[in-house]
């Protein structure tokens, strides 16, 4: 019997839109967009990120004012409570999907693993 893993992957999308860590993560969202102060200042914050991985993975090397800057940004936009709750949402997404990549990947990891003994 063949699975169509692209039905189960589109249960899995549907799922993570129900979830508590999205829908939390999309009332921070939102609530930083509705805040303009806020939301310039994440816009900020996201750009200065961009940036620099831009030219980490051009292989350029970052400059110490540039790392100075993204820290103090980054220190800047902790300081307010509506980013720092997102911050925090995103976070808890990014451990709900990397907890999920592990449980995909078990597989391979098996097959993989049981092939180095």
């Amino acid at each position: 019997m063949a699975v169509n893993l692209y039905d189960y992957a589109n249960e899995l999308e549907s799922a993570l839109r129900k979830s508590d860590e999205f829908n939390n993560l999309k009332k921070m969202y939102d609530e930083v967009n509705s805040d303009e102060q806020a939301n310039k200042m994440f816009e900020n914050f996201r750009n200065i990120q961009m940036n620099l991985q831009q030219k980490q993975m051009n292989g350029e090397e970052l400059t110490q004012e540039e790392v100075e800057h993204a820290q103090k940004t980054a220190m800047l936009v902790q300081q307010h409570e509506k980013i720092s709750q997102l911050m925090e949402a995103e976070q808890r997404m990014s451990m709900l999907i990397n907890e999920l990549n592990k449980v995909i990947m078990k597989p391979l990891e098996e097959l993989y693993g049981s092939m180095q003994k």
